[in-house]
């Protein structure tokens, strides 16, 4: 997939040679954005669990799968809402370690997006 993702270390991700020190969300066709946490955090207090909200600002149109790195430790999941969303809308859902999730990123192709959380 386009573009590539480098490394991820505990508070940061680079992808294509750029350090981003926050989570972020790639849309199809690469572009890369700041994770909009506050979303999920408003209404559950934290930003580990993803909400409807949060997850319809995720979904781009067209996306077929979406990549979830759920931290270091893999603390960050959707939540039943969340999921919903996705469901809905034939998304295939794939939530890994985020380390893990690079490397699925790195070897997929089509009309995938993702969202890679940084710290645990």
């Amino acid at each position: 997939m386009e573009p590539k993702i480098d490394d991820s270390r505990m508070g940061s991700i680079t992808i294509d040679g750029v350090t981003y020190d926050h989570d972020v969300v790639i849309r199809r066709g690469g572009k890369v954005k700041k994770r909009k946490k506050k979303l999920s955090k408003e209404i559950y207090g934290t930003s580990h669990l993803i909400s409807r909200e949060e997850a319809e600002h995720i979904y781009d149109e067209g996306a077929e799968r979406l990549v979830i790195g759920s931290g270091q430790n893999g603390n960050l999941r959707l939540s039943e809402a969340a999921e919903e969303v996705f469901r809905k809308r034939r998304v295939k859902v794939e939530v890994h370690p985020t380390p893990t999730a690079i490397q699925r990123w790195n070897e997929l192709e089509g009309a995938v997006i993702a969202l890679f959380h940084v710290t645990d």
